[in-house]
Formats: structure tokens, C-alpha cells, sequence
């Protein structure tokens, strides 16, 4: 019964800014704000909708798009690096390999907002800074995704099998791809979800990085309408609505990989 009620009440504190978000999503600037803000108001969510992505020449459109690439690109690629360093630093022993991992969950401890700046100053020096790259290239690194593909692969990858793929005459990057990346499969799963929603919740990264609004992400393009709602109250409206559809993404991908991550995360927690 306590459990029951403990966690109705953690739902609730996690469900209700979501049921805010979608009953102002229906509503324009002066019901926002002149009405009860947990009931609807003359409710248009459809043509709400419509003006948040036609605003501005569909601006919000081409932040959608680069929150996708951001995220879909730089979680693939993240997922894949840390597949294979994680089944290279689980499977093949090497002087050094404990330190190398050592290494890795140090990474876990630091903070992303304190690499920006060097990461900015870096990027400045080889040209990259204020474009795709310099989102992506960072985005591709995942200490935890290391780290969880290291437990996984030395608990879900049994040795014998990849001996007898060896003794049948596989080399080692089909063994890899054949074998290494289906076992792992939960573990890669539960990789890609948590870098995905990573890099799509970004903000710090893309604001030192990105001076030209054609590249922002969401997060960084709903901030800049804020900034001027002072002068154009609608935007108030449009940064809601904006916000509203950002979620859907991750509900949707939250919703499809739950079981995946659930398997992953729980084997990575377990196993050594």
C-alpha cells in the first residue's frame, strides 16, 4: 500500500507538467495567461499547432530537423564507438586495459558543461566552430555507453562462442558485427536511448558552439523566442507549443526501447 501510494505520487509529480504543457499547447498568449492553467480555454490546438511550425518561414521546422540530426546521428554513432570499445576492453586482453577503463568512468565523473569552452576553443582553431560538426563530433562520445557495453559484452558474449567462430575462420570484425553486436543488442539499445535524449535536452553545447539560428536546435531555438516574447507576446504561445512538440519524440522512442532499456540497464547493473 505505502509503495502504491509512493509511487502514484511520483507519477503525479512527473505527469503534471506534462498535462500543463499539453492543455496550453491549445491555448493562444492571452488564455495563457488570463485563464486556470490546468483547464482549457477555447482549445485550438490544431491551428496553435500550424503557427508554431509556419512562424518565421517554418523556422521551428528547420530546428526540428537539426534536433534529429543532432540527436539520431550523433546517438548512432555514439552507440556503434561504444560497442566496439566496449567489446574490445571486454574481450581483448592488452597491457594497459584496466587503465584505459580507468580512464573511461573517470569520464563518467566530469561534467559536459565543463568541456564546452576547450571543446569551443578547440573547434575555433580547426574551423569548425558554427557549424553541423561542431554539435555532432562531441555528441559521439559516451563514457557511460563505454562503460555499460564493457559489462554487458563480458557477461552476454561468451568467450567459447567466439573461439569456435575463430577455429571456423571468421576474422574478427565479422565476428564482431555477426556475433559481438546482436548479443549486445539490449545494452546497445539502452546506449542509444539515454545518448539520444542526451543530445536532444542539450542546450550548453550548442549555445557556445552555434551563432547562426539556421543551426540551433530545438532547445536553443525555443530560448531565442523567449527572448523576445517581451515585444511579440505570441511567442509566449509558439515557445509552448514548440515545447509540446519537442516532447513527442522522446515519448515516442521512450515508449518503443522501454524493454530494451529495462534489459540493458538491469544486465549492465548486475553483471561483471
Amino acid at each position: 500500500m505505502i509503495t502504491a501510494a509512493l509511487l502514484t505520487v511520483a507519477a503525479l509529480y512527473f505527469l503534471t507538467p506534462v498535462y500543463w504543457l499539453v492543455v496550453s499547447a491549445t491555448k493562444n498568449s492571452a488564455d495563457l495567461f488570463g485563464t486556470f492553467g490546468f483547464w482549457f480555454a477555447h482549445p485550438r490546438p490544431l491551428e496553435h499547432l500550424r503557427d508554431v511550425l509556419t512562424y518565421d518561414h517554418g523556422i521551428y521546422v528547420r530546428w526540428f530537423t537539426n534536433s534529429l540530426l543532432y540527436a539520431g546521428a550523433g546517438a548512432l554513432a555514439a552507440t556503434l564507438l561504444s560497442a566496439a570499445a566496449g567489446y574490445a576492453l571486454a574481450k581483448f586482453p592488452f597491457p594497459g586495459r584496466e587503465a584505459v577503463f580507468n580512464l573511461v568512468l573517470a569520464g563518467v565523473l566530469i561534467p559536459g558543461t565543463a568541456l564546452a569552452l576547450p571543446l569551443y576553443f578547440l573547434f575555433s582553431t580547426m574551423g569548425l566552430a558554427n557549424t553541423y560538426w561542431a554539435v555532432l563530433l562531441p555528441s559521439v562520445v559516451s563514457p557511460f555507453g563505454v562503460y555499460l557495453c564493457r559489462i554487458y559484452a563480458a557477461a552476454a558474449v561468451p568467450d567459447a562462442l567466439l573461439e569456435a567462430a575463430r577455429i571456423d575462420g571468421a576474422g574478427e570484425a565479422r565476428i564482431f558485427a555477426s556475433l559481438g553486436l546482436r548479443l549486445m543488442t539490449p545494452a546497445l539499445v539502452t546506449v542509444f536511448l539515454f545518448q539520444f535524449v542526451h543530445i536532444w535536452n542539450n542546450y550548453f553545447l550548442p549555445l557556445v558552439m552555434l551563432s547562426d539560428s539556421d543551426l540551433y536546435p530545438i532547445q536553443l531555438g525555443l530560448t531565442s523566442w523567449t527572448g523576445y516574447a517581451d515585444r511579440r507576446p505570441e511567442l509566449y504561445q509558439y515557445t509552448v507549443g514548440g515545447a509540446f512538440l519537442s516532447v513527442v519524440p522522446l515519448m515516442v522512442l521512450m515508449t518503443v526501447l522501454q524493454r530494451y532499456w529495462r534489459t540493458g540497464l538491469t544486465e549492465g547493473s548486475v553483471k561483471a
